[in-house]
């Protein structure tokens, strides 16, 4: 069963809402982590780096850490974006890194991964770089604004100091062979991670609740999405996995964050099959996703190794869609599905993917997820609670249109029917003729910039 933290309560403004009169354009940057040094991850906790005096919690030499101040802390406005950059070492291959928040007990100066709740918060997968070409950085950035009531709650920081987690496995082997000045090296990527945020401070929030429901963890363990282990399917043969989660009370403003990406790079691995995605809570549909970028040409650039994937030319849409899930040099997904109203009890998240293969057993589908909402009532002090941060995307339907906004730029559109069939997609935000659709419940998919897809519920007909 899930444990969940509640943070309750309410600003003390007109409405139980904050509006905070400021210069949209005018934002501050919060380095955590500049250039820190990875090294081959099978050294496992033999950092080289493990007693500098950098205020870096290494707990391997692929997971570091290191906690947010309260002047960091206080300075997050409304808008929040996290930017990461990856510099070249010496690993010229793909690897997977992500950024994880851990909810560490207030005024401890270290902590074991295990006994502590974290949240992924950013998934990225690094190009073919060689270290002596440029471009030798890669960037990667997220709109996070979700996050940012989360990072101010007061009763979560009077309970917890936030450490921040740079994740990033690499090995050496193959750059000390192939690239130059990199024989007998064991460093392989140097890390850069910043928030940017909207200007001034937006002040402490209470009301939110948040529930971890899984992490996402090392292959090797055994414990992500796949058809023929134990631990990590409802069935064996089947891909179908089911998490459980608490939720204390009634509440409003509902929703999923869920990060997900295939992986096995074996022949006819799930890295080159798109398959079909399908989540359900309580058993009713409530997201249907087939991973994979339109092009992963805009990311050909940063791929500056010879390497089979990106080949010797570029190619069309209709090839990299053909068999990539994801692109070296991009980020992955972070999905929300907004919930709305959610009531007290045990409520299931089940994850299918009936297509998936695994090949000689190989590969798996790290997962990622967890809820956040808002308490639905009146604190201590007599306030509506509400979330500090609703959606940035607004779906509405009228005059037998489909129509999509955003404060973001919107990539795509789609739209499914409550089964999981695809009715259309669209590239733009242009409205959707609804003429001839059933009348029914439907999901609408909202691609923006920087690594963020919104699900949203519409109701077509009387």
């Amino acid at each position: 069963m899930t444990k969940f933290l509640s943070l309750f309560a309410a600003f003390a403004t007109l409405g139980g809402v904050v509006a905070s009169a400021q210069d949209e354009s005018a934002t501050q940057t919060i380095r955590i982590y500049d250039g820190a040094q990875f090294y081959d991850g099978y050294l496992m906790e033999k950092n080289p780096d493990k007693d500098l005096d950098d205020g870096i919690l290494r707990h391997s030499c692929s997971l570091y850490s290191r906690p947010l101040t309260d002047e960091q802390l206080n300075a997050i406005g409304d808008s929040l974006k996290l930017n990461v950059f990856v510099q070249a070492c010496c690993d010229n291959y793909d690897r997977i890194g992500n950024i994880n928040l851990a909810l560490v007990p207030k005024g401890a100066e270290s902590y074991t991964t295990s006994e502590v709740q974290r949240l992924e918060i950013g998934r990225f997968i690094t190009p073919f770089m060689d270290m002596n070409k440029e471009p030798n950085t890669v960037p990667y950035n997220y709109d996070i604004n979700y996050l940012s009531p989360i990072l101010r709650d007061s009763a979560l920081r009077a309970d917890y100091d936030l450490w921040l987690e740079f994740e990033l496995f690499g090995v050496p082997y193959a750059a000390n062979q192939q690239i130059a000045g990199c024989d007998g090296r064991s460093d392989v990527f140097k890390g850069t991670l910043e928030f940017e945020t909207s200007t001034p401070p937006a002040g402490k929030t209470k009301g939110n609740l948040l529930i971890p429901i899984v992490m996402k963890t090392p292959e090797h363990l055994g414990f992500n999405l796949n058809n023929y282990k134990e631990e990590a399917t409802d069935t064996i043969g089947k891909t179908v996995k089911s998490y459980y989660f608490d939720v204390p009370q009634d509440v409003t403003g509902g929703q999923i964050v869920l990060i997900t990406s295939n992986h096995g790079a074996n022949s006819g691995g799930e890295e080159y099959n798109r398959r079909w995605h399908y989540v359900y809570v309580d058993n009713e549909l409530v997201l249907s996703y087939i991973p994979g970028r339109e092009s992963c040409e805009p990311f050909r650039q940063y791929n500056t190794q010879a390497n089979g994937i990106y080949g010797w030319k570029a190619m069309s849409d209709a090839e990299w869609q053909s068999f990539s899930n994801w692109c070296p040099g991009d980020v992955i997904d972070n999905r929300i599905i907004y919930m709305g109203d959610v009531k007290k009890g045990e409520h299931k998240i089940t994850i299918s993917v009936p297509d998936a293969k695994f090949r000689n057993q190989q590969g798996d589908i790290p997962v990622s997820i967890y809820f956040h909402a808002a308490t639905n009532g009146i604190d201590e002090a007599g306030i509506q609670v509400s979330l500090a941060t609703p959606s940035s995307v607004k779906v509405r339907v009228a005059d037998g249109e489909l129509m999509v906004w955003s404060e973001s730029s919107i990539k795509a559109v789609e739209m499914y029917s409550s089964a999981g069939e695809k009715i259309c997609r669209t590239i733009s935000n242009a409205p959707i003729a609804l003429g001839g659709i059933a009348h029914g419940i439907y999901l609408v998919n909202v691609y923006l910039e920087n690594g963020i897809v919104e699900t949203h519920k519409v109701v077509i007909g009387k």
